[in-house]
């Protein structure tokens, strides 16, 4: 996997997408270690949880980030929450999530993810999306979306290519299962008949780009790390994601007048544009 000083361009993705596949499996083998060693849980200034298998995914990804690409900046969460982040952004730069889904972690269920996404002028343009215990990763970039087969070892065991499907009937749409709010269930009341799958961290986002399912509105807290891979995936693979406004969800948000850096606003992520949900 090559080094490079200068900032990623389009024509470099085929040989990036790889580096950031890799390193989200080394994270993901590290995650699933120290789940079988047992997982304690300490609770962050915000009131979220963090583990130590948050710290160490991150501490891998960022290594790894920050020796083949020295000169991207990296907004990652963990980092973020302890108020170390990069003075600018510029062209391009990384959000990293290294364990999303950190509840769904400590329950023990398989719905968390390991997110690495590249951001080029405020779109998320590359995204790996790792569930290490569900043996999968999905990536996407401009040439198209994939879905790769992990085996037991954590090695990619197949791939292949995958996109959106045209709308079904009944909807399927995807929600939170730990953050469902009052909004997102009068939101799905307008969808009658919809099958409604209750699904944790950024596979939501993972099924549509599959074809396995066709909306996922939010209107509750997201950060900008615990969407962007898995929003370029579904970019990647013909999927669309809005602000509640029709207008493109974007990244790099700093200085906002009534919220902190890199969150996000409400947004609805959906299969195809002609839904006209977004």
């Amino acid at each position: 996997m090559a080094t490079s000083n200068a900032l990623p361009t389009k024509e470099s993705d085929a040989t990036l997408l790889p580096v950031l596949e890799e390193l989200a499996l080394s994270a993901g083998r590290a995650i699933l270690k120290i789940r079988d060693e047992g997982v304690s849980v300490d609770i962050k200034a915000d009131a979220s949880p963090v583990t130590r298998a948050d710290r160490e995914a991150e501490r891998i990804i960022l290594e790894g980030l920050t020796r083949h690409f020295p000169a991207v900046p990296i907004v990652a969460e963990e980092e973020a929450s302890a108020g170390r982040l990069p003075e600018t952004l510029g062209e391009a730069f990384f959000l990293v999530d290294p364990l999303d889904g950190t509840k769904e972690f400590v329950k023990g269920n398989t719905d968390f993810t390991v997110n690495i996404a590249l951001i080029r002028r405020g779109a998320p343009e590359i995204g790996v999306v790792h569930a290490p215990a569900r043996g999968v990763l999905y990536s996407g970039c401009h040439e198209g979306a994939s879905s790769i087969d992990i085996s037991s070892e954590g090695a990619p065991a197949g791939r292949r290519p995958i996109a959106v499907r045209s709308p079904s009937t009944p909807l399927t749409v995807v929600a939170s299962r730990s953050h469902r709010t009052r909004e997102t269930d009068d939101y799905l009341a307008k969808c009658p008949g919809a099958e409604v799958l209750s699904v944790g961290s950024s596979l939501k986002f993972c099924m549509l780009a599959a074809g396995m399912a066709d909306l996922y509105p939010r209107f509750g807290r997201t950060m900008e790390w615990d969407t962007a891979a898995g929003d370029a995936i579904l970019r990647a693979s013909g999927g669309v994601t809005n602000t509640v406004d029709g207008k493109p969800l974007v990244y790099g948000k700093r200085c906002q007048k009534d919220d902190v850096d890199f969150a996000n606003p409400w947004f609805i992520a959906t299969a195809s544009s002609v839904f006209g949900f977004a």
